[in-house]
């Protein structure tokens, strides 16, 4: 039995790589690609149901998601917009709870409000994988990026608490709101406490106790699992605890991580990140055929109608709350409006149409118990999971294609004193530059005199230097710099290209040892990924 299990999810895996490689082939975003081949697979003949405990889908998924997610983030971004941040990722998402849970209790028969309270606070989080794969090489201001990314940290805590308030309202047939707010109040603080407290140990451990990368990788793996349990073993937020937990540690990982660990261990994470967010994704197209067929006492007709309408409303709502939180507040403060440039019309129209529900939404409504605590059949349990699933199908795959036509529409533009990408990399190299100089005639003035080799250096840097500074204030030597800069690029990549082939001949004939192969194979990987990054 479980040779057949292991079997499926690693047939299962296989497949999200080639449908991600067919997403990267037809451009298209790969969550999209994923929900929809997980529904095709669904239906091949002899297919197996996949049964998930739903204890396990928050400590399995959730943890290392969202530590990724924090680890990522830049803590200067996030705090330089974190108004709008914290009103998108708190105001949206209990705004969006009331508002499903009442329009739910409205339109279906027998729907009370704790279940449209659960039912909201499961599919109010957008999902920041999935807009950001959308939109990736898109031109899209970088606040706005920041905002969605910044937004994905605090909603997931926000929807995770107000989902958690309802199922413990369902189940125990009681809600209190002062007590609510006072518990809420208590576990977002602690849980921010217990994060920040596991991180710091953490961080003196893989500062001065830890010089191995076969280490240190393994342990950022474990702390978000660490920081979980740790919050929820004492009732407090397990989420804000990853979330607080990995923002800190990766604001000081230049603290522990020097180049060999910091490549291992991006590496590793962006591949545990894609099998965890591909999983999920893929999941969600192979469970809905048998939430559609445990649908019990509601005909298909109707829970699609009522899916759809909610979908709609989530929508609806999420574009006319972001541009209320995003722009009402510059409009009633001078000093929002001294501070912060005006959003305009098109870039909340952008952040607002983003709102793609995924991971998270699945993840919440998969834990929701089978029984109540007497025994009894959870109410309307598999209602909310079609709900749910319907909700993210929508978003993800109509909002999913249609965002990259909007963005090319409306032509959104960087209105913030932004620097350009291209530029910032020019000013930095300028410095790097002549610092480089100034240390080498500070320290290497008399070996600079007598030996060739070494004087080179420093002519080099020199060239470098001043082809950047000849260019910096004219566009057309700008353009023509970036011009030649691209063709070094692809000139030193293909250069490494016959160097990785040759290499590859040499090993063949089996004249030198394969452990000095390993490690010049390995500096050309470190090279192409130099190369590669700007």
């Amino acid at each position: 039995m479980i040779h057949q299990q292991l079997f499926l999810i690693l047939t299962l895996f296989f497949a999200m790589a080639l449908l991600y490689l067919l997403s990267q082939r037809l451009k298209v975003s790969y969550p999209i690609f994923l929900v929809i081949g997980g529904l095709l697979i669904s239906f091949i003949p002899g297919m197996p149901t996949i049964n998930i405990n739903p204890d396990m889908v928050f400590l399995i998924f959730l943890p290392p998601l969202l530590f990724e997610a924090a680890w990522y983030s830049s803590w200067q971004d996030l705090w330089k917009w974190k108004r709008p941040i914290l009103v998108l990722g708190f105001g949206l998402v209990l705004a969006t709870s009331a508002a499903v849970a009442y329009f739910s209790m409205l339109i279906i028969p027998g729907f009370t409000l704790a279940l449209g309270f659960l039912l909201g606070g499961i599919i109010s989080p957008p999902d920041a994988i999935a807009a950001t794969s959308v939109i990736k090489g898109m031109n899209v201001p970088k606040r706005g990026i920041t905002i969605l990314e910044g937004e994905s940290l605090v909603n997931d805590a926000a929807s995770l608490t107000v989902f958690r308030f309802a199922l413990a309202a369902i189940l125990t047939g009681s809600f209190v709101f002062k007590e609510a707010f006072m518990n809420f109040s208590v576990l977002a603080v602690m849980g921010v406490v217990v994060g920040l407290a596991i991180a710091h140990v953490l961080y003196f451990i893989l500062k001065y106790w830890v010089k191995d990368s076969s280490i240190t990788t393994p342990i950022t793996l474990i702390a978000p699992y660490l920081m979980y349990l740790g919050a929820e073993e004492l009732n407090w937020s397990g989420v804000l605890a990853v979330v607080s937990g990995g923002l800190f540690l990766s604001f000081r990982a230049s603290d522990f991580l020097n180049y060999n660990t910091r490549i291992q261990t991006k590496e590793v994470w962006a591949t545990v990140g894609f099998l965890l967010n591909g999983f999920v994704f893929i999941l969600i197209g192979l469970e809905l055929p048998a939430i559609i067929a445990s649908l019990g006492d509601y005909a298909f007709n109707d829970a699609i109608r009522y899916a759809l309408l909610i979908s709609i409303m989530v929508i609806i709502i999420r574009i006319v709350l972001v541009y209320v939180a995003i722009l009402v507040p510059g409009l009633v403060s001078k000093r929002i409006r001294e501070k912060e440039k005006s959003f305009g019309y098109k870039l909340p129209f952008v952040i607002g149409w983003a709102g793609m529900r995924g991971v998270v939404s699945l993840a919440s409504a998969l834990a929701i118990p089978l029984t109540l605590n007497d025994g009894s059949a959870f109410p309307q349990r598999n209602l909310i999971l079609f709900i749910t699933f319907v909700v993210i199908l929508v978003t993800l795959v109509f909002q999913g294609l249609t965002l990259p036509l909007f963005i090319k529409g409306l032509k959104v533009k960087e209105i913030d004193e932004h620097i350009p990408e291209e530029d910032q990399v020019e000013l930095i190299r300028m410095e790097i530059g002549k610092r480089q100089i100034e240390y080498l005639d500070a320290n290497y003035s008399l070996e600079m005199d007598q030996y060739d080799v070494i004087s080179r250096i420093k002519e080099q840097v020199e060239m470098s230097l001043n082809a950047t500074a000849s260019a910096q204030h004219e566009s057309d030597k700008k353009e023509a710099l970036y011009t030649v800069r691209r063709l070094y690029k692809k000139i030193m990549l293909e250069l490494v290209a016959v160097r990785r082939q040759e290499l590859y001949r040499i090993r063949l004939e089996k004249r030198f040892d394969d452990a000095v192969i390993r490690n010049m194979e390995n500096n050309l990987d470190l090279e192409e990924a130099r190369l590669n990054r700007y």
